[in-house]
């Protein structure tokens, strides 16, 4: 399905739930953002002192997903993106790939290949440049922390930027320009923090992100996983198609061949 204007080796990228992905890419597969915990296992993002998260349970036990893993990538330590389950279950000898203010979070849970990227790093074939952005407005990026995306880029395969839990801005638009990716996944929950502030991209922001990159392939996640996400896949999907734009929204445990 795709838009890819010259022939490239395919990669595989399935969902497993919420912003949890197994890339297959350059003869590798690495775990992005493993949240791994039963439904209703930890904290409600909306409701005080409940144990309402994750919404959904895993699609494949622990042991499916995990299997076959050469590494791990970590946008952020937010519990939704590498929870407590995560820490305990995860092969603590396996290429652990953060930004620099998840470095020692991750060393403290016992993993024994932690690599900080503050620009780039390379993982076999792979080259992996991070990129910023904004986990929600000015006012209250303290209080949720410092965020990553990453890039892809390996000869012969397409460019896959995974925007991570950014808004739509300038940095976001800069980094399309910058890399030119095949292939752009974008974390669209639209999630409010705090009953308040957006902290996710939304229909309209998935929209211009679509309309900055009409060549790449759009694929959107984090949707309908955490009760503070209000973007469903039913009206992502309906914005596109009233935009005439396309857009692939896996549901969980759903893979895409590119």
């Amino acid at each position: 399905m795709g838009k890819k204007q010259k022939k490239m080796k395919q990669v595989e990228i399935q969902l497993i739930r919420n912003a949890t992905l197994k890339l297959s890419y350059a003869g590798k597969t690495i775990l992005v953002d493993p949240m791994l915990s039963p439904k209703n296992s930890f904290m409600s993002f909306v409701v005080p002192n409940q144990n309402l998260n994750p919404t959904k349970d895993l699609p494949f036990s622990i042991e499916k997903i995990t299997q076959d893993i050469d590494a791990v990538l970590l946008t952020h330590s937010h519990p939704d993106h590498f929870d407590q389950k995560a820490m305990e279950v995860l092969d603590k000898d396996l290429p652990f790939y953060t930004q620099p203010a998840d470095n020692e979070l991750v060393k403290n849970a016992n993993f024994t290949q932690v690599e900080s990227i503050s620009d780039t790093a390379s993982f076999y074939d792979i080259n992996i440049v991070r990129t910023s952005g904004k986990h929600g407005p000015a006012e209250i990026l303290p209080q949720l922390g410092e965020v990553s995306g990453f890039v892809l880029k390996a000869t012969d395969y397409p460019t896959i930027y995974i925007v991570g839990d950014c808004i739509w801005d300038d940095e976001i638009e800069a980094n399309i320009e910058k890399f030119n990716p095949e292939i752009i996944i974008t974390n669209s929950g639209g999630a409010i923090f705090m009953g308040k502030d957006r902290i996710l991209m939304d229909e309209k922001e998935t929209i211009k992100v679509a309309k900055k990159a009409p060549n790449a392939q759009i694929i959107s996640v984090h949707i309908e996983s955490l009760d503070h996400c209000k973007v469903t896949r039913e009206s992502l999907k309906a914005a596109f198609n009233r935009e005439n734009l396309e857009i692939f929204i896996p549901k969980d445990g759903e893979s895409l061949t590119l």
